[in-house]
């Protein structure tokens, strides 16, 4: 399967058309003139048509670079 264009993995859009997906099912309204009724389809297009916003979240610090950081913050290493 070829990469979506915007999307890092294909693994990262099949998440964010399926998050999408079910706001649909849960009553929320189509942000783009569609035929589809099924709500996976509609999602798929929002995100070709560009209407569907998503953001990678940071990944969280591990206690080890907690612990670096702050070693190296103590000793004025910075």
């Amino acid at each position: 399967m070829k990469l979506m264009d915007g999307f890092d993995s294909n693994y990262r859009y099949i998440l964010v058309a399926a998050r999408r997906a079910r706001q649909l099912q849960g009553g929320a309204p189509p942000v783009i003139d569609t035929s589809s009724r099924k709500p996976c389809r509609i999602a798929q297009d929002e995100i070709k048509a560009g209407k569907v916003k998503w953001v990678i979240p940071e990944m969280p610090k591990s206690a080890a670079e907690i612990a670096s950081e702050a070693l190296d913050k103590a000793l004025g290493s910075e």
